[in-house]
């Protein structure tokens, strides 16, 4: 007999901003993150959520308040792959979750899949040693061609999303280090 499939909600992407700014809570997270994936492999309802995050502390964070950002992205960017991934982040080795995380926060951040895309792989493609400074205000210039809300971000939002996105490609074995920014060969 016929089954009937789980119905998606159909979000209509046309009236979603294509970049924000939420990567800035925080880089890969790799052991925030693995803790995250078992909570959530648990299932747990809002009540169970809120209190191994606030309660038990599982991220190890100074405030709740730091807790509950945190947990929010990464849960945002797990949300991106399915049980195995998250079984997979849990249980694999410290490269593959590496990985896993990277490919979830590019999933969930246009604005890091877009660098990667524009401007890493450009630099790559040219045999350029080295991100400049310049890529991210030439990249943010081009995003606020296709999203105006980009053009009224304070610098102080830009300058930390830079950080934040070095901080992820350093993570990620994609540069060297956040001082020189140097490529890795991929």
């Amino acid at each position: 007999p016929y089954k009937s499939q789980r119905k998606v909600p159909i979000v209509n992407t046309a009236t979603m901003p294509p970049y924000n700014a939420e990567i800035s809570a925080g880089s890969l997270l790799p052991l925030e993150g693995r803790r995250i994936a078992a909570l959530l492999l648990t299932d747990p309802d809002d009540a169970a959520w809120r209190h191994a995050i606030e309660v038990e502390n599982i991220l190890q964070k100074k405030t709740p308040a730091t807790a509950r950002r945190q947990a929010t992205l990464i849960r945002k960017r797990l949300n991106t792959l399915d049980a195995a991934g998250w079984t997979l982040l849990v249980e694999g080795e410290h490269e593959v979750a590496t990985q896993l995380l990277l490919a979830a926060a590019v999933k969930h951040s246009h604005l890091l899949g877009d660098f990667l895309l524009k401007v890493y792989a450009h630099r790559q493609r040219r045999l350029e040693p080295a991100l400049a400074p310049v890529d991210w205000h030439d990249f943010l210039a081009e995003c606020a061609h296709h999203d105006p809300a980009v053009a009224g971000w304070s610098e102080s939002t830009r300058a930390k999303l830079f950080q934040v996105i070095v901080r992820i490609l350093v993570e990620a074995k994609y540069l060297q280090n956040a001082r020189s920014m140097k490529l890795t060969p991929r």
